[in-house]
């Protein structure tokens, strides 16, 4: 077993990103226009760090699956973005947004990495509201702030409930300008389907043309991988329908550590399931949380209208038993706590699969008015989806798959243990532990993208300076655009009898089932059994129409639900291993006698990190222990 260095800079926590900078190598000007670098993905964390580094002068070439950057899936973020400006004067400060951090993800995540996200939170919201980013505003003119789950403080910078829209326009502006003046080259609708490697170091990729089917090979000094999460696992996610895991699947395969992927997080506002035919889940934002409030009937027998429910039978239920947080406890505490309720039979609708969650003390107290201009989007949203109008009746909601806190292992600099391959924002696993804040995710995009790896990415081309990247006529991206095209022929030549989807949906009840939000040794074994079962069966029987030389979204479902069989497993086999329970991973036999997740933090304090070893065959499990020098472990409480 390995252990992982990190490379954390020594010294105090606060002097530590400081210090580092000063330490790197640095790349000078002139110099900067003679290295090549790949970004696959144009989420907020792929546009930033895409826009930052064709500003600072380097060949920047940036790969989106989607017809435009715009359409990336950090768009759909609503609530907000973290920051510890402190403007509302309530006691917030770098060092409290790191404290609510770590403890926010169950002290499972790397204390250097969650401070510097803290560090740089505050330049995040003058670099966009340089951008024009429309924040809102309160009455005097300055950004105003809304609370967020895991924190008394009101540090949330929101433009409505679409703050990852605005967010990535502003990164996508930036990313338009250097595309202009022919700093970063832009492929749309070109999918990433391998890393290709020489003599260990990342030294280029391998992509697809969605549209003509044309497989190239495009070399590079270096390549960054910001391609979000992998939820879509479940099948049912908030996540959009084409997020997968196939970029950092294919370099976990040539040798990336794959990192806590059993990590992933269940958000307790979510419109509830509706049918068995349904293919996608939507989110209704955290924010709502902020005026909602969340609750079920007291007798589970209550068939009546919600409004007809008097105040003395309903159980609001999160008030109750988290009274310091109430409404705002954490996602995966929330999340839990619905689906106690639900168990319970107090579920609500005619599923009985959801909780209310009501804004009528809101609108008594502020009026329709203010609630319309905070959420006033988001109602139409919940009322064009469901025909309920949230203005008159409770909210629906549901606790579902929504955020992978695990992804590809990273150093301190963000680079994961394959030489020159990096992996920013979602697609790594470096700041949320075992749970994840709101308004974290786009935090953690943008810091990676404007502020964390043009710093250490520079550090690492120093050494390659005057080399120039590895030819594409090279063998090395022969054999990869062979293995590329050969496994497509391989899927189209299958012609079973059963769709991708049905696969992936059965796939999907399987993990929802036995590694969603409760985790039990003997349901973990069995989902170990069933899904190698089912991957087979996929191989040998699974229908992929059309052809391989033109567009195809069914080869692109087909290849991406493969990679899922593989990650499926993985992560059944990491919440196997890991004997406790943190934030949202759930082992039913590690709990307090109150239900809440019981650590162990003598022996399973550390990042579990997974090295592919071949086809059928058990990963290793290497180990990157976790010291808490600057927050002290104690048990999770928000009551």
């Amino acid at each position: 077993m390995t252990t992982l260095d990190a490379k954390v800079p020594a010294g105090p926590i606060q002097d530590k990103w400081t210090n580092h900078r000063f330490d790197m190598k640095l790349v000078n000007p002139a110099n900067k226009r003679k290295y090549e670098i790949i970004i696959i993905g144009t989420g907020l964390a792929g546009a930033s760090a895409a826009a930052t580094l064709g500003e600072l002068g380097y060949n920047v070439k940036v790969f989106t699956y989607h017809d435009s950057p715009r359409r990336a899936h950090s768009i759909a973020a609503q609530g907000g973005i973290n920051a510890a400006k402190n403007y509302t004067n309530d006691g917030d400060s770098i060092y409290r947004l790191f404290y609510d951090t770590v403890k926010g993800g169950d002290y499972r995540s790397r204390e250097a990495n969650v401070y510097r996200l803290a560090e740089v939170s505050n330049e995040i919201i003058d670099q966009c509201t340089a951008q024009g980013v429309p924040f809102a505003r309160e009455y005097g003119g300055l950004l105003d702030n809304r609370s967020f789950g895991g924190a008394q403080v009101s540090r949330t910078f929101y433009a409505r409930g679409q703050t990852g829209q605005q967010l990535l326009l502003g990164a996508y502006q930036a990313l338009a300008r250097q595309v202009s003046l022919g700093n970063v080259k832009l492929f749309n609708r070109s999918e990433m389907l391998e890393v290709v490697l020489h003599e260990g170091r990342a030294v280029g990729v391998v992509v697809r043309d969605l549209i003509n089917g044309e497989i190239s090979s495009h070399s590079a000094h270096a390549v960054v991988l910001a391609t979000g999460g992998y939820c879509n696992v479940f099948f049912l996610s908030t996540m959009a329908m084409a997020c997968n895991t196939t970029a950092i699947w294919r370099a976990h395969r040539k040798g990336a550590f794959f990192a806590n992927p059993s990590y992933t997080q269940i958000h307790p506002t979510c419109i509830p399931v509706h049918d068995e035919f349904q293919s996608k889940l939507t989110l209704m934002s955290e924010s709502l949380r902020n005026d909602g409030r969340i609750w079920v009937p007291i007798d589970p027998d209550d068939t009546r209208a919600a409004n007809d429910i008097p105040e003395s039978e309903r159980d609001y239920y999160l008030e109750r038993i988290y009274p310091s947080f109430g409404n705002l406890a954490p996602r995966d505490v929330s999340s839990r706590a619905a689906m106690r309720m639900i168990d319970e039979n107090r579920g609500v609708g005619p599923l009985k699969n959801g909780v209310y969650l009501d804004f009528s003390d809101a609108i008594n107290r502020l009026g329709k008015d203010v609630i319309e201009a905070r959420y006033g989007n988001l109602f139409e949203m919940y009322e064009r989806i469901t025909d309920e109008d949230p203005y008159d009746v409770p909210m629906r909601i549901y606790p579902a798959p929504h955020y992978s806190m695990g992804g590809l292992w990273v150093d301190y600099n963000l680079m994961t243990n394959v030489p020159g391959l990096y992996a920013i924002g979602e697609a790594n696993f470096s700041d949320h532990g075992a749970n994840r804040l709101g308004a974290s995710a786009l935090m953690q995009g943008l810091a990676d993208g404007y502020f964390v790896l043009p710093y250490t990415i520079a550090d690492y081309l120093a050494d390659w300076l005057n080399v120039k990247p590895v030819p594409t006529d090279h063998e090395v991206f022969k054999e990869a655009e062979q293995e590329v095209d050969g496994r497509l022929k391989q899927l189209l030549s299958i012609n079973g009898t059963r769709t991708v989807d049905s696969f992936h949906r059965e796939l999907g009840k399987i993990m929802i089932e036995y590694c969603g939000l409760a985790r039990s040794k003997p349901g973990l074994e069995k989902a170990l059994a069933e899904i190698p079962a089912l991957r087979d069966e996929f191989w040998k029987n699974v229908r992929v129409t059309g052809t391989e030389d033109n567009y195809n979204s069914e080869l692109q479902k087909a290849g991406r639900v493969a990679d899922f069989f593989e990650l499926a497993e993985l992560m059944c086999r990491d919440a196997l291993e890991r004997e406790e329970s943190c934030g949202g991973h759930f082992r039913v036999e590690h709990q307090t006698e109150e239900g809440e997740a019981k650590r162990d933090d003598v022996d399973q304090a550390h990042v579990s990190a997974w090295e592919w070893k071949g086809f059928n065959v058990p990963q290793a499990h290497h180990k990157e222990p976790l010291e808490f020098e600057n927050v002290a472990l104690a048990q999770r409480s928000y009551k």
